[in-house]
């Protein structure tokens, strides 16, 4: 039986090109990048170059923004870095009565490495603002005006939403944003915005620039890089005396330690995942329109098709607000668990929502915050594709899918 899978949301394979370009860092040049001698240095000397390649990637500059990109152990600490390093710097900038309690403000359709962040910092006095979504799935930007304040640290709204591959109109509330801490003051850096990017990179420019974020989580195993590695890019660094003495202002570590990443990051630096998530991403970055286009091809492919075999099957995505790579489909009167059981016995991989908590069986979390009701939640399943993805694959999933509809 030949297997397909269509779970590229959940992760990727490897990019032969990028294993390639790490195989030397597992066992020719291994030292540790800490080391003053020539193994640290050949080690370290990777780590700088593929700083400044994610640099040129994201549209900043190698010798204003070298401090900026910080390399981390996955995603999910990245994002932790974000909303955590913030509060922590925010108390530490702001040591005032004015200023408490200290309060984020995140998308309640964010992934559970911010969500779940979110709600241990309420637990520890941190005032949360969960911004509302419409039917969707995009943000209430009204709500977002609303609750901006002088005690506001940070913003999160992801760029692309893992479920449903909803996109969040995340230009506009960069902008929004962005004059609000004008209207503060010149020096003020507070609020910051952060972008999780994980699942938009492949299909959309990114650099901060161009979105208009503070902060932005990438992640290897996304992009057809490895597992283990993620990255925090962070667009600002305060001028001056500051500036020259090489502080990074906005963050505190959450990692205490060593002093690696320029103290934002402790621990021995990952370095074959580090050279691996940066190929991936030069490759990524080369091919975006090239994917974007195939696998937009792909999609619509896909959701045409499916419509033509069961009237009861309904797309839980919007297809013109979206990522061309995710469709979230309800099957009527199919639970997901059972579906995708019955999928997989057939050959065809897909999931229920966020790899990180399909486990569990919960129900999607960002499908409930569009409205959809429990029962129609947990009868979605959803389907991702890459520009590794056939469209004889897809055929073969719709084989599959009518199989099961029929009986």
């Amino acid at each position: 039986m030949k297997r397909v899978y269509l779970d590229f949301a959940a992760t990727t394979p490897l990019d032969k090109a990028v294993f390639k370009i790490m195989r030397p860092y597992f066992s020719e040049y291994f030292g540790n990048p800490g080391a003053i001698h020539s193994f640290g240095q050949e080690a370290m000397k990777a780590i700088d170059q593929s700083r400044e390649k994610i640099i040129r990637l994201l549209g900043g500059n190698i010798l204003e923004d070298f401090r900026n990109v910080i390399f981390t152990g996955s995603a999910t600490e990245a994002n932790n870095l974000a909303l955590r390093g913030s509060v922590k710097e925010f108390y530490n900038l702001k040591r005032s009565d004015k200023y408490l309690p200290v309060k984020i403000i995140v998308s309640n359709m964010e992934h559970d490495s911010v969500l779940k962040t979110a709600e241990d910092l309420e637990a520890e006095g941190i005032e949360v603002v969960y911004l509302p979504v419409d039917r969707k799935g995009l943000v209430d930007i009204g709500k977002l005006k609303a609750s901006l304040d002088q005690r506001t640290a940070l913003v999160s709204v992801h760029y692309v939403n893992n479920e449903t591959g909803v996109m969040e109109p995340i230009m506009e509330i960069g902008k929004i944003i962005k004059s609000f801490r004008e209207n503060l003051g010149s020096k003020e850096i507070f609020p910051l915005f952060h972008s999780d990017c994980v699942q938009a990179f492949q299909y959309f420019d990114c650099s901060p620039k161009t979105i208009g974020a503070d902060l932005i989580t990438l992640s290897g195993h996304k992009m057809f890089g490895p597992k283990g590695v993620g990255v925090l890019y962070f667009d600002r660094i305060v001028s001056g005396r500051e500036r020259q003495a090489g502080k990074i202002i906005g963050l505190k570590p959450i990692l205490t330690g060593g002093g690696q990443e320029f103290g934002l990051r402790s621990g021995t630096e990952n370095v074959p995942g580090i050279v691996g998530l940066t190929a991936a991403a030069e490759i990524s970055d080369r091919k975006r329109k090239e994917s974007f286009k195939k696998v937009l091809g792909l999609r619509d492919y896909f959701a045409k098709n499916l419509k033509t075999l069961d009237r009861k099957i309904t797309l839980n995505t919007p297809l013109e607000k979206s990522s061309p790579h995710i469709l979230n489909i309800r099957f009527q009167g199919i639970s997901s668990e059972e579906m995708i059981g019955r999928l997989d016995l057939l050959g065809i991989a897909a999931s229920a929502g966020s790899a990180c908590s399909s486990r569990s069986l919960t129900l999607s979390h960002s499908l409930l915050a569009t409205g959809l009701p429990e029962k129609e939640t947990a009868e979605s399943v959803r389907f991702s594709f890459s520009r590794e993805t056939k469209k004889s694959d897809l055929a073969a999933g719709l084989k599959a899918i009518k199989k099961i509809l029929e009986g």
